[in-house]
């Protein structure tokens, strides 16, 4: 602060230039002071502006980001209730395929207890179709063995059993 009443008491003219030097350079110290503080605060303003329009793109980058995951996590949901009912099917299709063996193995227990394995008598009566002779008969024999021998690559022993015995019965009757 200035000290106006030093000031007025200066005897010489010497200490009035010194006071009036002084106060010029004061002055221009508060003059440029004023300038830098007008260039700060356009500086902070285009800062501020700056930073709202930053502000206002990440609030709109957020915005999509949410909307992009609420659109993902809808999907997923469609997706686990596609796996949930494929999940259910299978399980609704494992049961029956439980039930469909313990029906047949069922089945080939009565079948065996018959002296059949897998086949029923249609299926082994169907094989020596129209051989009505003996001589038909051996050649159809023949034919099956060559087909479904154990050896072969379409063999199956349980099947060449019943056509043996399919065989011995009709070979028999006549």
């Amino acid at each position: 602060m200035i000290d106006w009443e030093e000031i007025i008491k200066a005897e010489s003219v010497e200490e009035l230039k010194a006071a009036k030097l002084w106060l010029f350079r004061e002055n221009m110290r508060l003059q440029n002071e004023q300038k830098e503080l007008a260039a700060s605060k356009d500086k902070f303003l285009k800062d501020r502006i700056m930073l709202r329009n930053e502000l206002d793109e990440l609030n709109h980058r957020i915005a999509q980001e949410r909307k992009r995951l609420k659109e993902e996590n809808l999907f997923f949901d469609k997706k686990m209730e596609i796996l949930k009912d494929g999940f259910r099917k299978l399980e609704e299709d494992r049961k029956l395929l439980e039930r469909e063996k313990r029906y047949l193995a069922e089945e080939k227990r009565t079948s065996q207890a018959r002296g059949y394995s897998a086949l029923d008598e249609s299926a082994v009566t169907a094989l020596f179709r129209n051989a009505n002779n003996p001589l038909t008969l051996r050649k159809r024999y023949r034919d099956l063995v060559k087909i479904f021998h154990p050896d072969n690559l379409a063999g199956d022993a349980e099947l060449m059993q019943t056509i043996n015995r399919e065989f011995m019965r009709k070979r028999d009757e006549m």
